[in-house]
């Protein structure tokens, strides 16, 4: 028996983790169980998972497994956009340049200011009162 034959990527996004199980098949998506379209609402998500397969035309060739945890739902469809990418270039490093051109390899460090002690929140003040 040859096995299963799955490509591996990880992603990450605000405090979202994304594992992505590529295996090939006919282009099937689920999330953490459920069917793309069930588990993400917006249709901005939808399209952000989708959108390294589309860039490559891969969208057809693989099944694709994701258990995603922590963060929200954009964060999580950020995070899966990352693992799909990459593991796109675990089957195939000749994807890398279309990949990196359209930006889909970098890491958004984009994340959550800590609220400040004294202050209301990350950069707002409480009111100033002169008398």
């Amino acid at each position: 028996m040859a096995g299963l034959v799955q490509y591996l990527g990880t992603g990450r996004r605000k405090t979202a983790v994304a594992r992505i199980f590529l295996r090939s098949g006919k282009g099937a998506i689920t999330v953490n169980g459920r069917p793309l379209d069930r588990y993400f609402v917006n249709e901005s998500s939808k399209a952000m998972v989708r959108q390294a397969l589309l860039a490559t035309e891969m969208a057809d060739k693989f099944d694709i497994i994701i258990l995603a945890s922590g963060g929200g739902p954009n964060g999580q469809a950020g995070a899966a956009r990352l693992g799909i990418a990459r593991a796109l270039i675990e089957f195939n490093s000749e994807l890398r340049p279309k990949l990196k051109q359209l930006g889909l390899l970098t890491r958004d460090p984009r994340a959550h200011e800590r609220k400040k002690y004294g202050q209301k929140g990350a950069r707002k003040r409480f009111q100033f009162s002169k008398r």
